[in-house]
């Protein structure tokens, strides 16, 4: 009887012990009670400058603890150590995750990945489902490696997608800074006409210390929610520099990559992880989720958007990430 009970407890752990294992290079937020059960998000942390590797974590806590979503994180990370390595453009385990996502959340840039994981993304966009681009995705890849992969017109400066995948898919590639990078902040202007759309839902005040992006290739049947306004200091009441004009900042369209499929892709030029302390902005990210996924009669306006645990996150700038983090630090504690 003793030998019986040691061996179904060693059958128990040790699949445990296989996934634990199986998943040390990236996180899975196990979906708790709330709307989004059953449906699972894959959020992409991967860019040099504004330090997805700690808005993403931080989301996904949000999504899964508060709302129910089964969330899984990828990282760009060192081969060799396993660290989280933003600055590593090729290595991102676990895109096999993709294969049974219900949305993406997307904060790459200039990311070129191993064809057999590429193909993950690929197969997800022709397969129509919904994406979320946060700043720099709009900028996700940049072939310089692999002349001949099939998936060099993902690249920012591709040409047959002309703007790559973020022109293609998400409305528009790389264009430029309109405001002035790291002294010009951003304040969203919600559009009178879409201040009833699901999305915007409890959203009243959007404000990010990083700057505008240019925007100017969206196709006319984008709806551009949100505009964005530069603001000439680093507050959020820092005074608009009426210089410069508005560009879009948060934006809905339908993409459409190889496939007949088509699908939905929701873009915003913020998304730093110092942008995502203003709480309206993770409001309108969570109601995105919902909204995309097929829960729109869910959301009301007060969808609980509060941190799960600390976030402290870094401000923006190369090589200011923080080392020695692999993903098991973000895990829940």
């Amino acid at each position: 009887m003793k030998l019986s009970f040691a061996l179904c407890c060693l059958t128990l752990i040790a699949p445990l012990a296989a996934v634990q294992a199986a998943d040390e290079h990236w996180v899975v937020y196990p979906g708790g009670e709330g709307p989004g059960r059953g449906k699972h998000i894959v959020l992409l942390a991967g860019d040099e400058e504004y330090r997805s590797e700690e808005a993403l974590p931080m989301l996904g806590k949000i999504l899964s603890q508060r709302h129910g979503f089964r969330c899984t994180v990828l990282f760009s990370i060192h081969p060799e150590t396993g660290e989280i390595d933003p600055n590593n453009q090729t290595n991102i385990p676990g895109m096999q995750a993709l294969e049974t996502a219900d949305m993406v959340i997307v904060a790459w840039r200039f990311r070129e990945l191993p064809d057999e994981d590429m193909k993950y993304f690929v197969d997800y966009i022709n397969a129509g489902k919904p994406i979320l681009g946060l700043r720099t995705a709009t900028h996700s890849f940049n072939y310089t490696r692999q002349k001949e992969s099939p998936y060099t017109k993902y690249s920012f400066n591709a040409r047959e997608w002309p703007g790559g995948f973020g022109q293609r898919v998400l409305g528009d590639t790389w264009v430029s800074h309109h405001g002035g990078h790291g002294s010009e902040s951003t304040r969203g202007l919600i559009q009178p006409e879409f201040k009833d759309h699901p999305v915007l839902r409890g959203v009243e005040d959007i404000w990010g210390p990083t700057d505008v992006y240019g925007i100017t290739h969206l196709i006319p049947e984008a709806q551009v929610l949100v505009q964005g306004q530069v603001l000439k200091g680093m507050k959020p009441d820092s005074e608009p520099n009426r210089d410069k004009s508005l560009m879009p900042l948060v934006w809905i369209k339908e993409y459409q990559g190889d496939s007949d499929a088509k699908g939905t892709a929701i873009c915003t030029t913020l998304g730093a992880s110092v942008d995502l302390e203003c709480e309206d902005l993770r409001r309108l990210i969570v109601n995105a989720c919902y909204w995309a996924t097929g829960l729109e009669e869910k959301i009301t306006d007060s969808l609980n958007v509060d941190y799960v645990g600390e976030y402290k996150p870094t401000f923006f700038g190369f090589n200011k990430f923080q080392r020695g983090v692999k993903p098991a630090d973000h895990r829940l504690k």
